[in-house]
């Protein structure tokens, strides 16, 4: 039963939720996004128009050594912020790179590490409404000098922080493929024994 175009719906099925793209319009093609105003038409027959963000993918590394993770405080111009402390990260923008070797390309490229042992830690959508960004997630360890040519134009600094202050840090931080990353490293170190 149906309770007007917001309310709740009791019974919805997943053939209910199914959907068809009736319609895609690019909008807008940029450098790194684009934008679609599409509309979709479900099984019953309504139509819905979305705004969609259009997004390569990214890659994201949680790199820990014995003692620390390290990060890069980069300026952020979205959020106005010119000191964001994020994990090292780039997009998937590389023809034919998976995402791992993304994520090791750009571990050297940021912070000029390497590492000897890469775990997946998952994947997530970073805005499932309107946007359609996947990110992957490594635990980058056993780390080795790396170097690799860097973007002339990238305003990086390698920050060092502490595992014995990881709660700290996780309070602190807002971007969300490092909160994610992050709050995987603070389970995986919850298991360990002692």
């Amino acid at each position: 039963m149906r309770r007007g175009a917001r309310g709740y719906v009791a019974g919805v099925t997943h053939s209910d939720r199914d959907f068809e793209l009736v319609e895609r319009k690019t909008v807008y093609d940029g450098h790194i996004i684009s934008v679609e105003h599409n509309r979709y038409r479900f099984a019953d027959g309504e139509e819905a128009e979305r705004d969609i963000v259009r997004h390569p993918g990214a890659v994201g590394i949680v790199c820990v050594d014995d003692e620390q993770v390290w990060l890069v405080r980069q300026p952020r111009q979205a959020v106005g912020d010119p000191d964001v402390l994020e994990i090292p990260a780039g997009k998937l923008d590389e023809e034919g790179e998976s995402p791992l070797q993304t994520g090791k390309r750009e571990l050297a490229e940021e912070i000029g590490k390497g590492a000897e042992h890469w775990e997946s830690l998952g994947s997530f959508w970073t805005s499932v409404g309107v946007l359609d960004e996947e990110v992957h997630l490594y635990l980058a360890t056993g780390l080795y000098d790396d170097h690799a040519e860097t973007h002339e134009n990238e305003r990086i600094e390698v920050v060092t922080w502490p595992l014995a202050r990881l709660d700290e840090l996780l309070d602190s931080v807002k971007d969300s493929k490092t909160r994610i990353g992050l709050l995987e490293l603070a389970r995986r170190r919850a298991r360990l024994p002692g």
